[in-house]
């Protein structure tokens, strides 16, 4: 499972004023915010936006300039893979090592959506065991209770980070990603494709 909250997209209009830097044409810029806030692209810079992305990488530089935070909820196992995006990407995450002991676990903290009945009653004796085991060790904070959770733990536990990106980082991701064998990149990929005008970059940019 994977699960994408807090979306927030910002500084297209800093982008798009840097994007008309080389030409000297910031007199054609056209954008302006909507009465929702929103940084709504005018005819303009939408079509200057897309024939830069459709020049290619050296030529679209103002989308690493498009950022994007969000909260991702996902597994051990697919941020494993995702952390091999490092160039311009950070991510805070949620701390198995301080607070692995600070709620009981249950199946809600693994993605075991697509377990059969003989995996998810292993899962459940792994769970009844960290259980036990967080239960020991707030009783008496032996260490080796501790070190048994986090070298137990299942790469199935999920695992929440608020990541900021920008738009270049998640157009590598996208064409990477699209095709995978894990569901979680079809999702996160789903969800690039919602993000402002990202449905028409990626599709000029496939186009070439």
């Amino acid at each position: 499972m994977i699960v994408l909250e807090r979306t927030a997209v910002m500084n297209w209009e800093n982008a798009m004023r840097g994007a008309r830097n080389p030409m000297n044409s910031w007199a054609r810029g056209d954008s302006s915010y909507g009465e929702d806030g929103s940084y709504q692209l005018g005819e303009n810079d939408l079509s200057l936006a897309l024939r830069l992305c459709r020049s290619g990488s050296d030529h679209r530089k103002f989308i690493r300039q498009i950022f994007v935070s969000v909260d991702i909820t996902a597994p051990l196992y697919w941020w494993k893979e995702f952390d091999t995006y490092k160039v311009g990407t950070v991510a805070n995450s949620t701390s198995t090592m301080h607070k692995i002991h600070a709620k009981p676990f249950s199946r809600e903290d693994f993605s075991c959506d697509r377990m059969d009945e003989r995996t998810l009653s292993c899962l459940d004796g792994v769970i009844a065991l960290l259980e036990q085991l967080r239960q020991d060790y707030l009783a008496d904070k032996d260490k080796t209770c501790w070190y048994s959770m986090i070298q137990l733990l299942p790469e199935s536990y999920n695992q929440l980070r608020t990541v900021t990106l920008n738009y270049e980082n998640l157009v590598g991701m996208y064409f990477a990603r699209r095709t995978h064998k894990l569901d979680e990149w079809h999702l996160l990929c789903d969800w690039v494709k919602t993000l402002p005008y990202m449905a028409d970059i990626l599709r000029v940019i496939e186009e070439g």
